[in-house]
């Protein structure tokens, strides 16, 4: 649980650390855009009084020449000059259109005057000329460029979370898979002996209580040993009862509860699935045994089985201690658990059997703390 906790703060601290890197991105792209949008002004009120000073009469050479190389040093400003008719006297770094350029002038010069960007040009004897412009082209990507910075940044994140959480997915089963079939087979001789043992017993005391108990505990042992042996390899699968498999499940860990604990059970009529009965009851078995574990000991226990949009819908309902919506899918990651021992391995295997090996989908579907919870399987 810990675990997780860590988990998450880690994940909002990465979250909270991506924002405030936007953010004084973006502070500080605007801070130059600013900036430069002052040069970009002093440049167009220097490019009109060049305008002006170049049809002024008593010029000599020298400064006419000044005055044009003033203007031709205007490269990223698009600029439009009209006079006090309107009419387009001058323009500069406007892309025009090859087809109908003074239609597209005149829309460009429209957007220029609609955004209030002008200086006035007095030529003096009652003349003037109006300058209009807007923001370069260099200045506009840059005050775009925070946006695409973040967007970038995103999609390398993204695509590296996945990457590593599919290797680690990749390695975490394998570890499984391995863990699984060394287990099983380490349960393989002692399981055998016992057989034997529990036999040997039977024939000296044949009417020793209890010897047909402890033979079922030998084959759930047995069971079990099987069912670690399967993960990693594909199951063989057939049409069974759904109901079947549910009822042998509750009347094994019956007898092995508390009767402090009540077994409720709603199963409906003629349900088949297509399953593997060994992994499908090691499935119901843990979920089960987690609903025994909510209530302590003490409560109610549902199963329900009905048709449900084509398929067959199981819920598993108890009246414990519940679960919080921010853990409904953290409660099937490997290593959660709320338990002082254990690994945290039965919901997340649970979901394995469920989802990789019968296609379904298990969920909890709905929970309220302190009153109960309701896992669902679809099949």
């Amino acid at each position: 649980m810990k675990y997780y906790t860590r988990k998450k703060r880690f994940k909002l601290w990465v979250l909270l650390g991506a924002i405030i890197i936007g953010t004084v991105s973006n502070i500080y792209t605007n801070h130059l855009v600013d900036e430069l949008k002052q040069e970009e002004q002093k440049k167009i009120e220097l490019w009109a009084e060049a305008t002006r000073q170049l049809v002024q009469p008593g010029n000599d050479e020298s400064s006419i020449n000044l005055t044009l190389e003033v203007l031709k040093n205007n490269t990223t400003v698009p600029v439009i000059i009209v006079d006090s008719k309107d009419s387009i006297i001058q323009d500069r770094n406007i892309k025009i259109h090859a087809n109908n350029p003074s239609k597209h002038l005149r829309q460009q010069l429209n957007q220029m005057q609609s955004s209030g960007k002008k200086i006035e040009i007095d030529l003096g004897g009652g003349e003037k000329q109006y300058l209009y412009y807007r923001t370069s082209t260099l200045l506009t990507k840059l005050q775009w460029f925070p946006i695409i910075q973040f967007l970038i940044i995103t999609v390398f994140v993204f695509i590296a979370y996945i990457a590593f959480s599919n290797s680690r997915k990749v390695e975490q089963n394998q570890v499984w898979v391995g863990m699984a079939k060394e287990t099983a087979h380490q349960l393989g001789t002692p399981i055998s002996s016992l057989f034997g043992w529990i036999e040997l017993f039977a024939l000296r005391n044949p009417n020793t209580d209890g010897i047909d108990e402890v033979r079922k505990d030998i084959n759930r042992l047995q069971n079990i040993a099987d069912r670690f042996s399967k993960i990693g390899s594909k199951p063989n699968l057939k049409e069974l009862s759904l109901n079947s498999m549910v009822e042998q499940s509750i009347n094994y860990l019956k007898l092995r509860s508390s009767n402090k604990v009540e077994f409720h059970m709603e199963l409906a009529q003629d349900l088949s699935v297509k399953a593997n009965a060994v992994l499908m009851e090691w499935v119901f078995e843990n979920l089960i045994k987690n609903a025994i574990d909510a209530i302590k000991g003490q409560g109610k226990i549902s199963i329900v089985t009905k048709p449900y949009e084509n398929k067959v819908a199981i819920d598993i309902i108890d009246n414990g201690k519940g679960i919080s919506k921010s853990n409904f899918k953290t409660v099937f990651e490997p290593g959660y658990t709320t338990k002082e021992r254990g690994w945290g391995l039965g919901l997340s295997l649970t979901k394995r059997i469920i989802e990789d090996y019968h296609k379904g989908k298990i969920m909890v579907k709905e929970s309220e703390p302190g009153k109960r919870t309701v896992f669902r399987i679809i099949l």
